[in-house]
């Protein structure tokens, strides 16, 4: 049925409507009553960018029981879109539509696979998740009460995670042992603190506002460090012991997503999920050898071009060692990519038409993910730069890696999207990363234009970053199909880029317990750079770049389909209009 509506909504001409139709109002009852249930249901589990309530005193209920509740209601939900006449929708909703439907078919199916009996993977986990919450301001006395009642609510919400984790462990479903060693650490962080005050969740209660008067920030500071003692250190240690005795050696010792129950059919639902798209692993892995093939000759031309004499190993091992590359300081490194971020900033209006008013910061990320994490990462309102390692952190990867996280990439896409209005809340409160991943890595190759990279070493890295993200189709679909090994990923990875051998191993892993989640950059970029060149060629004289990452991005998250036949909706509708001076007829 998806796969018909979606054809279906491709298809139509997408005129729109003068008034509401019956269907219309169907449609917007349906997401609208079970828009405001997710939040009810998700409320209080929040990342940085999160819409939950910040007042919620709960974390989310995350059992078993609570799990099939919501399938069932997200069954029901897609009977009732079933019924639906999506023909007699309005043009905004046929797009609504489109994005809707696949959002609650990846709701529903995350919780059939019983996706939530591996609640985290190499790169992301709920313990440190929850750290997200301490970086909103507790604005009043009503927040700082929700805070602290999350706070209390962590042994509940750990006990829940853990059933799902045996569980998991009993059927073979879990994160594989390969890539466990190490990970305990980012539990100990939180179990191990001194006192309460020294933990990371009394952050908030230091800077608390002034129209609290001293008593009652007292009385919250009191409260949160019992919390904190009483609740959240013990489930910490609780959790952490389960870690160490029962999960790491009982995990699975295959890589493969295939390998585990009903692995083939999982793999196949997470590959449709990040990518918008229904290709198979090995469709993905063809693509993959392809554009590594290509990429492959621009890097050898660019190492050329670097006077460099020795061979593409060699010259590896020299971008790899050499301490010209490297930062000497964190401090260093945080200026470096501030400074990156200031030139791009100057260009943004040669590219765009529609700048957004928010901005965003830039923070070193937090010790206790930082081994494991990527290079950086990137938000509406931060730019994270990993500092831990800096002999890993090379700077010629900086431009690339600060145009994908800040500007143009996530954090310019992310405060237009919080900044648009009259989008549906499931539209303008979620995140598709094949789109996502997808601009942010195309930002990187319009840093050529915007004259980024000064340097051959600075084009290279760009280079780097581009295979990392075609190497991925093929690590990927290596690892969860054809059966690879670890170490014939890493070699893979090693041997094809400039990533520092650290940041190697980190991705390797992050692949290996995160399946199929990085094929949605390469993927998305390359439907990104094919709609611009066939607008390009259609328009001719008439293309304009700002007006079209202007549509792009007026789109917000949107799957790749529904990102094409907008494209082509546009790009006939400028072809067909007049040019600008043209009498009228």
């Amino acid at each position: 049925m998806k796969h018909a509506c979606l054809a279906l909504l491709l298809c139509l001409a997408l005129t729109p409507l003068a008034h509401a139709s019956p269907a219309d109002d169907q449609f917007q009852a349906i997401y609208g009553k079970e828009w405001t249930w997710r939040q009810q249901q998700l409320g209080g589990y929040e990342d940085e960018d999160s819409a939950s309530s910040p007042q919620a005193a709960h974390l989310p209920e995350v059992g078993a029981k609570a799990q099939a509740a919501r399938l069932a209601y997200w069954n029901d939900v897609l009977a009732q879109l079933d019924a639906i006449a999506v023909k007699d929708l309005s043009a905004d909703n046929q797009v609504n539509y489109a994005v809707y439907r696949p959002q609650i078919e990846n709701l529903a199916a995350a919780i059939r696979f019983r996706d939530y009996e591996m609640p985290f993977n190499s790169d992301s986990q709920f313990w440190s998740n929850l750290g997200f919450m301490t970086r909103r301001p507790l604005r009043d006395e009503a927040a700082a009460r929700a805070y602290i009642g999350k706070l209390d609510d962590v042994p509940r919400y750990f006990d829940e995670q853990i059933a799902n984790m045996r569980a998991g462990l009993k059927r073979g479903f879990s994160v594989p042992r390969a890539v466990l060693d190490g990970r305990d650490v980012s539990i100990a962080s939180y179990a191990e603190v001194k006192s309460a005050e020294d933990s990371e969740f009394y952050q908030p209660l230091r800077d608390l506002p002034t129209s609290m008067s001293p008593e009652l920030q007292a009385r919250l500071r009191s409260d949160a460090q019992r919390a904190i003692r009483e609740r959240v250190i013990p489930a910490y240690a609780k959790l952490l012991k389960f870690f160490r005795d029962d999960y790491v050696p009982h995990a699975r010792k295959t890589l493969a997503a295939e390998a585990m129950p009903n692995g083939k059919a999982w793999y196949r639902q997470q590959i449709r999920e990040y990518t918008t798209l229904d290709l198979d692993p090995e469709a993905i892995h063809q693509i993959g050898l392809r554009e590594v093939a290509r990429i492959d000759a621009q890097m050898q031309a660019t190492m050329r071009e670097t006077g460099f004499k020795g061979d593409f190993p060699a010259f590896l091992a020299f971008l790899r060692s050499d301490p010209q590359f490297y930062a000497k300081t964190p401090e260093e490194l945080l200026m470096r990519a501030a400074w990156i971020a200031k030139q791009v900033d100057a260009k943004l209006s040669r590219y765009f038409g529609l700048l957004p008013r928010g901005r965003f910061g830039i923070e070193p990320v937090p010790a206790a993910i930082a081994p494991f994490w990527t290079a950086g990462r990137g938000s509406a309102h931060t730019y994270w730069v990993n500092t831990y390692d800096l002999p890993s952190r090379p700077l010629y990867n900086l431009p690339a890696l600060t145009l994908h996280e800040s500007a143009p990439g996530h954090a310019l896409q992310g405060e237009l999207a919080e900044e648009q209005t009259g989008y549906p809340a499931f539209r303008s409160n979620s995140y598709i990363s094949a789109y996502g991943e997808g601009w942010a890595l195309y930002c990187e190759k319009l840093g050529q234009e915007m004259g980024i990279y000064h340097t051959p070493y600075e084009e290279f890295g760009r280079q780097t970053y581009e295979m990392w993200r075609a190497a991925r189709l093929v690590i990927d679909t290596g690892i969860h199909h054809k059966g690879w090994t670890r170490q014939q990923a890493i070699d893979y990875l090693a041997s094809h880029t400039a990533l520092s051998l650290h940041e190697v191993e980190t991705e390797v892993d992050r692949y290996i317990s995160w399946p199929a989640q990085a094929l949605s950059y390469k993927l998305g970029e390359i439907k990104l750079v094919e709609l611009r060149a066939r607008a390009e060629q259609a328009l001719g004289a008439k293309f304009d770049l700002r007006a079209f990452h202007d549509r792009v991005l007026a789109l917000g998250s949107v799957p790749l389909p529904v990102l094409e036949q907008q494209i082509d909706a546009w790009i006939a509708n400028v072809k067909n209009a007049p040019a600008a001076g043209a009498p009228k007829a």
